[in-house]
């Protein structure tokens, strides 16, 4: 039977005070706005499996209901941006609103969205995607935690995305933002004072869009050695590229 958020929480009262949860959720804090995003997808590809089922009340969820079903009604790389904007508290109309909604409806809406990603109505994890190595980290000690803890930590996770107009005085800006792609010919072209040698360019048009598949393949043409193997899976799937992807397959 899965729990709902206040009834996780009364069966296990002590947990919230229990060094663990702060510990992990100042670990959650100091991940970038990607990692924190991408960390809240898996979490809720696991609900229901080594991550308890924080499921909303319907009370509560009434307030987000026109939100979540804008969201549903969005092309995938709107849906992608809305969330992007959230995690990086951005100033848009759906965080401001956002913003306004108390801690549980914050974690039921997030919880509506991994339902609806699963379902196919909201943009998927993008395919190939992998976690950082402080993420991955981050993610397996929330498996670890009990189920109050768990629900606790992932409250907490969510409470501070968004756009809230009365802590301006206390806000900090994202230091790196997530973006949803650019497609090719929206990325601005490097230019270098005394080179036009089109591999070097080529290199740091790619490197200043995260599109390290593209770097991969750059270095693997470079390298003359024919025992030498470079694999894409080897590195870390940028969110950018992967929502690329992501995006297409779904169109």
């Amino acid at each position: 039977m899965p729990y709902t958020i206040d009834s996780a929480r009364s069966i296990f009262p002590s947990t919230l005070s229990a060094d663990t949860v702060p510990a992990t959720i100042a670990r959650f804090v100091q991940l970038s706005a990607e990692d924190q995003l991408a960390l809240i997808w898996f979490a809720y590809l696991e609900m229901g499996q080594a991550i308890t089922i924080a499921a909303p009340g319907a009370a509560n969820m009434q307030f987000a209901e026109i939100t979540l079903n804008k969201i549903k009604g969005m092309s995938p790389l709107e849906q992608s941006q809305t969330m992007c904007d959230l995690a990086n508290r951005a100033s848009t109309e759906i965080s401001r609103t956002y913003a306004t909604w108390t801690p549980n409806i914050k974690l039921g809406f997030w919880y509506r969205l991994g339902e609806w990603m699963e379902e196919g109505y909201v943009a998927p994890i993008p395919e190939g995607y992998k976690l950082s190595a402080n993420a991955a980290a981050v993610l397996q000690a929330i498996r670890g935690l009990e189920s109050g803890q768990q629900i606790t930590v992932l409250r907490s996770a969510v409470v501070d995305m968004g756009y809230d107009t009365g802590k301006l005085g206390s806000f900090t800006r994202v230091a790196e933002p997530v973006a949803p792609p650019k497609s090719i010919g929206q990325r601005t072209q490097v230019s270098i004072e005394g080179t036009n040698n089109a591999t070097i360019l080529s290199y740091m048009n790619n490197l200043n869009a995260n599109d390290f598949d593209a770097l991969i393949e750059l270095f693997a043409a470079m390298v003359p050695c024919s025992h030498l193997s470079v694999s894409p899976l080897s590195a870390k799937t940028p969110f950018s590229d992967s929502f690329k992807k992501s995006v297409k397959t779904s169109n």
